[in-house]
């Protein structure tokens, strides 16, 4: 008995109306978006601009949505184009079939176009990128669960997935090695390993996005081993296996090579994106002069203002000051006035005196000589 396994959804389809709204096409589409943005977060502190990631990724979804169903079609082509098979269900992406191999193939041409149009690297934009797919791969894994499918092979493990019975295409019920949910965690750590990587060995010239291609498949080699599903095997293994075993391979020769040939990062990862910047930089910094100028004439105005006051108080305090003066002045005015009226009558007065005593000598000596006289004739 079955104490404990990871509930699979009874159906991955809920129906708004006549809208089918289905949860594999919802977590490739939250995967795209959580890629997008960690890419762009990246793009823009490897020195590029805002937006580009999404622009570039115009061109490069629709060409990986195209090469994972070609891959998925042609390596399991017995349903669409085998006996009793039914072609038209090769276009029904909706109902799950991508293969990674394909998307991150054929991906990578579609970003080589946008790139080649934008005048960027195209391994600089897929360094930036690497870790946003291993974390859009790790949410887009989730379809299959919703979907019941890519199951491993069966186990009584705490953690066991639990499959529905469906006869109709062959499925067997009973519990199985979540193979979905090994891969969306080895995914996550495949992001966390490439993000620090990055920052420890400054990765560049494609190198990061080859330690992701790399350490995936690592991953994806013993998780594929375990799936029970149909798929077309060489030398005793599945076609998945083997397609990982030679992504490792190239890749690791790729980081080796490349960091031989063309060591460090690139210094420029984007035309006219520092030139952007600076113009930017320089546009808010004259605004700010701007306001800081406003603030200016402002102070000077007060300034102006203080100095008219200030002007103001020093005319009244002049004007008193001239009034003092002039009272000051008219005061000495008087009392020289004063001192030369008080002069002059003065020397009038002293005029007075001479001339008083120049009379008493007068008659002084008129006495005198008539007194002579008198004494001569006795």
């Amino acid at each position: 008995m079955d104490l404990a396994f990871i509930p699979s959804p009874s159906t991955g389809v809920v129906h708004l109306g006549p809208i089918p709204l289905r949860g594999y096409a919802f977590c490739i589409i939250i995967g795209v978006f959580i890629g997008v943005w960690l890419g762009n977060k990246r793009w823009i502190q490897r020195g590029g601009r805002s937006g580009t990631v999404a622009d570039i990724a115009v061109w490069a979804v629709p060409f990986g949505l195209v090469g994972g169903r070609l891959y998925h079609v042609i390596t399991t082509y017995e349903p669409y184009f085998g006996k009793g098979g039914h072609p038209l269900n090769a276009f029904k992406v909706w109902e799950g079939g991508l293969g990674i191999w394909g998307a991150v193939a054929l991906g990578a041409v579609g970003a080589w176009i946008g790139c080649r149009r934008r005048g960027i690297p195209l391994p600089a934009y897929m360094d930036a990128l690497a870790p946003g797919l291993a974390l859009g791969q790790a949410v887009g894994r989730w379809g299959n669960w919703f979907n019941q499918e890519l199951y491993g092979r069966a186990t009584d493990l705490p953690w066991a997935l639990k499959i529905s019975d469906d006869p109709s295409i062959g499925r067997v019920g009973g519990t199985y090695h979540p193979t979905f949910l090994y891969e969306s965690l080895w995914c996550i750590g495949v992001a966390v390993l490439v993000i620090w990587a990055d920052k420890r060995f400054k990765l560049g010239h494609g190198r990061a996005f080859a330690l992701y291609v790399a350490s995936y498949c690592a991953g994806r080699a013993w998780i594929e081993y375990m799936r029970v599903d149909e798929a077309h095997h060489i030398l005793g293994l599945r076609l998945n296996v083997w397609t990982a075993l030679i992504g490792l391979v190239l890749s690791i020769a790729y980081i080796v090579i490349s960091a031989k040939k063309i060591p460090g990062r690139e210094e420029v990862v984007e035309p006219g994106a520092l030139e952007a910047a600076v113009d930017g930089a320089e546009t808010k910094t004259a605004g700010a002069g701007t306001k800081t100028a406003g603030a200016g004439t402002k102070t000077a105005g007060a300034g102006t203002a203080t100095a008219d006051g200030d002007q103001r108080g020093k005319g009244g305090e002049s004007a008193t000051e001239a009034k003092s003066a002039t009272e000051a002045e008219d005061a000495n005015s008087t009392k020289d006035a004063k001192s030369a009226e008080d002069t002059e009558d003065a020397a009038e007065t002293a005029g007075s005196g001479k001339a008083s005593v120049a009379k008493g000598a007068a008659k002084l000596t008129k006495d005198a000589g008539a007194g002579s006289r008198t004494g001569k004739e006795s």
